[in-house]
Parts: structure tokens; C-alpha cells; sequence
């Protein structure tokens, strides 16, 4: 028996990206990664890539073997060093579209992982799992590791320079204002420090030094509790805009002059007024976990309203195929993508800021007053909730018939989400996981429980575990 074969972590081959802990991403299944990405480019008819990693301190070496063993089976490569996954994105632009980055974005300093694009495109569902399947199957490729010494992060300066350009050449702030950016030791904060400069910005960076050990917690900036220092120096510096940005860049989250949080939810809707003022009656896509009020805001703006399945790979993918008539799309994780002539069609934490302050620059107004018109929802964050060993398909397919004899419009993109006037509520299995998603969102906090509870009856007679999970859901 193969016991390399046996013990082969299916589980890192994800929905929309490979992730999982270093100790189950290997050097070797690196290799066996590699391989598989290099038939993948090979039978697109792609030969030239570019290669970057994230601050993670197996980034570096992992990134290196993937180099070498495209370089093995004929593929250029331009190894662009430590740097942002939008930086990455920017680069492989000038190679018809192809890159490979090295992350595992918001995770602890435990995992790491590989993202990648092809002409341009994330890859779909299947093409990731056709990776897998190959890197599990088509092990005879023996790479001899001894050759790839321990690699040291590399920041190229040449590639912030680029990058910078084109975000200078297209964000115009009418007036400086003062910022506050966490990147949170992750591989974004160095460029952005230096393009919030050039615009003229009054900067005060914190953890904007990549550094894999990560010493305060993971970069995951969703997580309030890791924005208290970023909150705190936005007081104490009375800035403007404080921003936060994930391990590898390519999510933001905002705080305003009064340190509050920006949730995604106001943020999409302050973007789909931005895009829709400037593009009358044009689509703006959000995903399953958004709110309502992004949904009336885009449908108050005259715009309208996609809803899609979580992903920022499906995002990306739906407004390349919108062909111009999607102009921006959002997920409540936080990643954004301007599809609306500027910006360049991917998920750029920095560059939805500067979109956010060049808005604010425009007027004299502050940032909360600017987001006064999308308040705060009442809303539980993604909860995970084991399935306490029964079928998903069965439950969800449960939920879908009982919830006929609810007021709640029925939606089956993602899970089941059911949209009441004043709220939703969704429930979702798992792609990597014995495990469901459920979020609820609305008004109000007596709407918020009205809308728990009904999930609760219509789970209580036949999943009573899950249903009292859901019942204890913060």
C-alpha cells in the first residue's frame, strides 16, 4: 500500500482556493502540487507565470519549489518575492493572466496555502479539486527537495513601484487626509504605506512589517478584538480613516474617526452608491451572508440587484462574464471587486480604500456621516455548527419544505437563505467540513431573534442538537 497516497490531505483542496496547516502541506505535497499546477497552465497553453508569497515563514521555501519545478517542465517564471496578493494579481496582468501566490490569507501562522489564476481567471470549483486529485494520483514525480535550501522573504522594490503606479494613475484625492493602516504583519503593508504617502496621506502604520511569526495573532481583521490597537491610535491621532488589511491584501475592513467598524454590509452599500451614480441602472453582486439593506440600497439607487454564492472566485468570475454590465461586487468577508472601468477586476483591500477616501475627499463630510444613511444591523456573525453526524442534503432539503409555511422568500444559490421584509436567516454545509454555516441578520434585535427562533421550530422536532446550537448562536 502507498502510505503516502493513504494519508494525502484531500481536505487543504477547498471550494475556491488550496488551505490547510503546514503539517499537512508539506514540502512534498507541495511537489505534488506543483506538478499538477504546471499540467494545468501547460494544457491551457500558457507558458509563462508569475510567482508570488505571503509573510508566512514557509512561504519563501514553498515558493521556490513550485519555481523550479515549473521551471522543470518548461514554464517561465517571474518570482516576484514577498508581497500582496493584489500585487501578485497586478504582475500576472503583464504575463497574459497567470500567477501563483503562496498564502493562506487570514489564517494562523500554522497553514499556508496556494492561490492562483490562469488568463486571468480564478479557478473554478473543479479545476482545484482536478489539482488535488492529480497531486494525489500522479505521485512518480519525485522532486528531490535536497535541492531547495531554506528560502529568506525577498521584498522587491521594483514591484511595489509598478503596482503603485497604477493605483496613483487612477485614485485622485481632492484634499489629504490622515490615516491609520494595521496590515497586521501580513505581506501588504509595506506597499500600502508607501501609496497612501505618495497621495499625500498623514500615515501612521502599525504592524506594516511583514513578519511570518505574526507575534500578536493571526491577520485576520474581521476579528474585532484585533483591531483594538488600530482603533485606539485612530483616537489618539484623530484620523480620518483607520484601515486594516488581511494576511495577504486582498481584504479590508474600515474604521471610522470615531473608531467604529465598518461592517461589509455598509461598505457594499456606500460602494454600490458610489458605482451606481456613476453607472445608472448597471448590476451590483453580493453574496449570500450580505444583508437586506445592500439588496434596497443597490434597488434605491435605481441598480440591479445579483445575488450570488460566497466565493471571491465566483465573484470574479461572474463580473468578468457580466461583460461590463456588473460595475462591483462585494462578499461580507469583505472582498471587493470594481468592475467599472477602474481598478483592475480583482480583490484589492487597499484600492477599495482609496475608493472609500477618495469619496470622502470629495466632500467635507466624515466618514460616519458619509455611512449614516446604511445604519447598523442587528446580526449574528458565520457561526459554525457541527451536523451532529446527519446528512446535510437531508436537513437543508427539510428546511426548504417547512419553510413553505413561512412569510420568508426561499433562496437555494448558497444553502438555504430565507429573506423576511426585515431580515434573513441562511444555513449552509460545509465544503471542507462535518459542519454548518448559519448567520442571521435583521432590523432590529427582537426581529434578529424572531428570525432565529424560526429556524429553531422548523429544526427543533427532528435535529434537536442542531437546533439548540443554533438557539446558543452569538
Amino acid at each position: 500500500m502507498n502510505i503516502q497516497k493513504q494519508f494525502f490531505p484531500t481536505e487543504i483542496f477547498r471550494a475556491y482556493d488550496i488551505r490547510g496547516k503546514v503539517s499537512a502541506l508539506t514540502p512534498n505535497v507541495v511537489s505534488a502540487i506543483a506538478y499538477a499546477l504546471a499540467e494545468q497552465f501547460i494544457e491551457a497553453g500558457q507558458t509563462q507565470v508569475v510567482l508570488g508569497y505571503d509573510a508566512r515563514l514557509t512561504s519563501p521555501t514553498y515558493a521556490k519549489i513550485i519555481e523550479q519545478i515549473l521551471l522543470n517542465n518548461h514554464i517561465q517564471v517571474e518570482n516576484i518575492g514577498c508581497c500582496s496578493t493584489p500585487q501578485m494579481y497586478f504582475a500576472a496582468l503583464q504575463k497574459n493572466g497567470n500567477g501563483i501566490m503562496v498564502t493562506a490569507s487570514h489564517n494562523p501562522k500554522s497553514d499556508n496555502g496556494v492561490k492562483w489564476i490562469v488568463q486571468g481567471e480564478p479557478p473554478t470549483p473543479q479545476m482545484i479539486q482536478e489539482v488535488g486529485l492529480k497531486a494525489q494520483s500522479d505521485q512518480h514525480h519525485v522532486f528531490d527537495l535536497n535541492k531547495i535550501s531554506i528560502q529568506q522573504h525577498q521584498i522587491k522594490s521594483e514591484i511595489c513601484t509598478n503596482y503603485q503606479k497604477s493605483l496613483l494613475d487612477d485614485i485622485d484625492l481632492k484634499r489629504p487626509l490622515k490615516v491609520v493602516i494595521d496590515a497586521l504583519n501580513g505581506s501588504a503593508g509595506n506597499c500600502a504605506v508607501q501609496v497612501l504617502k505618495q497621495l499625500g496621506c498623514d500615515v501612521i502604520a502599525i504592524r506594516c512589517d511583514a513578519n511570518g511569526h505574526f507575534p500578536d495573532h493571526a491577520p485576520d481583521p474581521s476579528k474585532s478584538v484585533h483591531l483594538n490597537e488600530l482603533r485606539h491610535k485612530v483616537l489618539a491621532h484623530q484620523a480620518d480613516i483607520g484601515i486594516a488589511l488581511d494576511g495577504d491584501g486582498d481584504r479590508v475592513v474600515l474604521i471610522d474617526e470615531k473608531a467604529d467598524i465598518i461592517t461589509a454590509d455598509r461598505l457594499l452599500s456606500l460602494f454600490a452608491k458610489i458605482c451606481l451614480l456613476a453607472h445608472p441602472g448597471r448590476e451590483i453582486v453580493f453574496d449570500v451572508k450580505c444583508s437586506v439593506m445592500v439588496k434596497k440600497t443597490i434597488e434605491a439607487f435605481g441598480g440591479t440587484a445579483k445575488m450570488i454564492r460566497t466565493g471571491s472566485s465566483f465573484l470574479r468570475r461572474y463580473l468578468a462574464a457580466s461583460k461590463g454590465n456588473a460595475v462591483f461586487g462585494g462578499e461580507y468577508a469583505g472582498h471587493y471587486v470594481f468592475n467599472d472601468g477602474r481598478g483592475l477586476g480583482y480583490d484589492d483591500g487597499l484600492y477599495a480604500a482609496l475608493r472609500v477616501m477618495e469619496y470622502m475627499s470629495q466632500s467635507h463630510a466624515t466618514l460616519s456621516e458619509i455611512l449614516a444613511p446604511y445604519p447598523e444591523r442587528s446580526y449574528t456573525e458565520d457561526t459554525y455548527i457541527s451536523t451532529h453526524n446527519e446528512d446535510p442534503q437531508n436537513l437543508l432539503e427539510d428546511i426548504e419544505n417547512l419553510s413553505r409555511t413561512t412569510p420568508a422568500q426561499l433562496s437555494k444559490i448558497d444553502g438555504v437563505r430565507l429573506d423576511f421584509d426585515h431580515g434573513f436567516g441562511i444555513i449552509r454545509a460545509s465544503n471542507t467540513g462535518e459542519y454548518f454555516t448559519v448567520r442571521f441578520d435583521a432590523d432590529c434585535p427582537s426581529r434578529l431573534d424572531e428570525i432565529r427562533q424560526t429556524f429553531v421550530s422548523m429544526l427543533s422536532e427532528r435535529y434537536p442538537k442542531i437546533a439548540q446550537d443554533i438557539l446558543n448562536a452569538q
